[in-house]
């Protein structure tokens, strides 16, 4: 009988899979256009004014009609001052200017602005156009920034500082947004320790501080996410099932650190397993290898499960490149905006083992244009996180010269 294992997925295939698990939130929420940074759009915008209203003046100076100014030098009477903010009704008439300022309307009549600093203004009440003009100059059109109409932002957007501004230019002062998906927390581990309920110096043998839970809440709730966190759970079945049973209810998403390899105080995946199903187990990466989905169901709920590996860098990594994706296109956004934009750099070290798995090697940029490796890529050395400023994504199988093309994906590709 052939007991040989398949191998294991690629991380494409297994990003792919867990991807097609997630039907996005059906919920949404009315939202203060204030309060929605980072939220994710659950409905086309569609503008019901041209932004601006009307043509009006990109600069401080005269509106003119260009056939009044047949050389530079000629002069016209000012005949009206238009600020900002006026209507501007009156005809400009042959012959003559009107004193303008940024943003003002332009008069019926005039087709060119031109800026005060090219003009001057003279004691019998007119100005000296010491420019040749040309239609449409210094002039903003009506509908030129937003047409009556038009989609200014379609649904599964992530609004930002600039989509919250031209939703607000076209009178939106709230806007539909997926509701934040619901997100139970927790770490499994008899080593771990919380940071300030024992000093370092009488750290017992054998512990360590619980560091994934402070930056998995972190990126989560940069994601949007209601973070519940049940803290740590005890290498013990009953205790898993209990903390899985009791996450399942009312959330979204029960995300785990630690517990998901094959030792046998690892009791998150036969627990998942008791109630409910494992779907994914294991993906062809270094670090991140034993990185876990399935589903838990309750009487009442269902809930996805993913579960990282306990080791800090491997847990980050495969948050950022998994659990990252699943939660934003579980609030709505497309497959297709969820990749981080990867640049090709030059490799300033060199790599010489092969792996046989995909790798993401902590690095940073340099101020020479290339990449540097940090000096230590174990998957415990959270360090090399903090030092870096994103990963090296090398294929299976490849060394690294110097000098190599590498593809380099920021950490700031991540957090967008």
């Amino acid at each position: 009988m052939n007991t040989a294992r398949p191998p294991l997925k690629t991380l494409d295939a297994a990003l792919a899979e867990l991807l097609a698990q997630v039907l996005p939130l059906p919920e949404l929420e009315d939202l203060d256009t204030f309060e929605a940074d980072g939220r994710v759009l659950a409905r086309d915008l569609v503008s019901e004014l041209n932004v601006p209203p009307r043509d009006n003046s990109a600069m401080d100076g005269y509106a003119v009609r260009c056939a009044d100014v047949v050389a530079a030098g000629a002069t016209l009477r000012v005949g009206q001052r238009i600020p900002a903010g006026a209507v501007a009704d009156q005809p400009l008439v042959p012959g003559e200017a009107a004193r303008i300022f940024t943003g003002a309307q332009l008069p019926p009549g005039a087709d060119a602005v031109v800026m005060q600093e090219d003009c001057v203004s003279l004691d019998d009440g007119r100005a000296r156009v010491n420019v040749l003009p040309r239609p449409g100059q210094n002039v903003r059109r009506a509908g030129e920034d937003v047409r009556l109409g038009a989609t200014v932002l379609s649904r599964g957007t992530r609004l930002n500082p600039a989509a919250l501004g031209l939703a607000a230019s076209i009178g939106l002062d709230r806007l539909p947004v997926a509701r934040r998906p619901r997100v139970a927390l927790f770490s499994t581990g008899d080593e771990l320790v919380m940071p300030g309920t024992v000093a370092p110096a009488q750290l017992p043998p054998g512990a360590i501080y619980n560091s994934n839970r402070f930056f998995l809440r972190t990126l989560l709730q940069r994601l949007g996410c209601v973070v519940t966190d049940y803290g740590i759970v005890p290498d013990q079945r009953e205790a898993t099932l209990n903390a899985l049973r009791q996450a399942a209810e009312g959330h979204d998403l029960i995300l785990s650190s630690g517990g998901v390899s094959v030792g046998e105080e690892d009791h998150v995946k036969p627990a998942v397993q008791t109630l409910g199903t494992l779907d994914l187990w294991q993906i062809a990466i270094k670090p991140g290898k034993p990185f876990a989905y399935g589903k838990l169901r309750t009487a009442r709920s269902q809930a996805h499960f993913i579960g990282l590996p306990g080791n800090p860098v491997s847990s980050y990594v495969t948050f950022l490149l998994l659990v990252r994706p699943f939660l934003l296109r579980l609030q709505g956004l497309p497959e297709q905006a969820l990749a981080p934009v990867a640049v090709t750099l030059p490799a300033h070290f060199e790599w010489t083992r092969a792996e046989k798995r995909r790798e993401f090697l902590r690095a940073r940029r340099n101020a020479a244009g290339g990449v540097d490796l940090h000096p230590q890529q174990g998957s415990g050395v959270l360090n090399s996180v903090a030092w870096g400023d994103g990963l090296v994504d090398n294929p299976p199988e490849r060394r690294i010269a110097r000098g190599d093309p590498v593809r380099f994906i920021a950490f700031s590709e991540f957090m967008v």
